[in-house]
């Protein structure tokens, strides 16, 4: 991961607070998500309804800040209205990561991986599994399977789809006894968490 200087950090928690004291206009996004109020605060969602001096460009987008124990180290920014594309954007020149890092500190034998951070948070916040979050089957990060080493039981929650599959069989090629828990047809984690419930998503997931 890039070494992020003082100034950065301090840039990134500042963008972190403002964003997050404008979630309110993402509500009914959220809402339609499953995503309550308090979840939406304990992950320090965000909505750019009025940018700072150079974002600009993610004006009417969902923020979704990267944080650590340290704090935030990144900020990605999601479509959340039809037209907007493309669907993800990041701040320019950032090599991706891991979201959800904090989850990897709770006292848990079993850890889930999601494509992406919507995902990992519904698993996580509102399904009761330890979980983090990929941006795709294209930024799993070869190194990323020492994270994961200490448990008894990573479990890889993958779309319904192609991609999901690929990302599920990557994910495991990586890590030993990962067990691949691809959703229905068409489905992510958050769709399937939606029709079935925390019960459900924890079925699958044998839990």
């Amino acid at each position: 991961m890039q070494t992020l200087s003082s100034d950065v950090r301090r840039s990134l928690a500042e963008a972190t607070e403002h964003y997050a004291q404008q979630v309110h206009h993402a509500g009914q996004y959220l809402e339609g998500r499953g995503i309550t109020p308090n979840v939406a605060s304990t992950r320090r969602l965000g909505f750019v309804a009025e940018p700072l001096v150079g974002h600009e460009q993610y004006a009417g987008r969902l923020v979704l800040p990267y944080l650590t124990p340290a704090g935030p180290v990144d900020l990605r920014f999601r479509a959340v209205h039809d037209g907007q594309d493309p669907k993800y954007l990041s701040r320019p020149g950032v090599e991706t990561m891991m979201y959800g890092v904090n989850d990897l500190a709770k006292d848990s034998s079993v850890i889930a991986i999601c494509e992406g951070e919507m995902d990992a948070i519904v698993a996580s916040e509102l399904c009761g599994i330890p979980a983090v979050g990929v941006p795709g089957v294209s930024n799993w990060k070869n190194f990323y399977w020492r994270a994961f080493e200490d448990y008894d039981s990573v479990i890889v929650l993958a779309d319904g789809d192609a991609a999901g599959k690929d990302f599920g069989k990557k994910v495991a090629t990586s890590i030993q006894s990962t067990v691949v828990v691809v959703m229905p047809e068409g489905q992510d984690v958050n769709s399937t968490y939606l029709i079935e419930g925390a019960d459900g998503i924890r079925k699958r997931a044998g839990l």
